[in-house]
């Protein structure tokens, strides 16, 4: 499969992202791995380590956790693995698509080079 980097247009339209200079977010989208995913397709499971951080590109992605069912429903512009790699905590809920999805992420040591300061400013 090839990489296909995420573009800064794409993650310019992620709130957290979108007031990072353009420079930092060509830099992150060349880190970011783009993913396509088929509807019922999990991308983390709820406990497991979390090493990765990612953006929705498309589709619909829904988080849910085993104690307390369906949490939230995921749309274009939004992020989730931000906790398990912030708080170095194993994943608080599972994610799958529910429609034909796209999402990029990126490893821990590019979140905590460029997305980490975003959470502690």
């Amino acid at each position: 499969m090839r990489f296909t980097p995420a573009t800064v247009a794409e993650l310019s339209r992620v709130e957290l992202l979108a007031g990072l200079p353009g420079e930092t977010l060509a830099k992150l989208g060349e880190r970011m791995e783009r993913r396509s995913l088929e509807p019922g397709e999990r991308v983390v499971e709820q406990g497991d380590e979390g090493e990765r951080f990612y953006v929705v590109l498309s589709g619909l992605l829904r988080a849910t956790q085993e104690e307390r069912g369906d949490r939230a429903l995921m749309r274009p512009g939004e992020y989730f693995g931000e906790v398990a790699l912030l708080m170095d905590t194993p994943r608080t809920a599972s994610v799958a698509a529910i429609t034909p999805a796209t999402i990029a992420s990126c490893d821990r040591e590019t979140f905590d080079e460029l997305v980490r300061p975003l959470f502690t400013a």
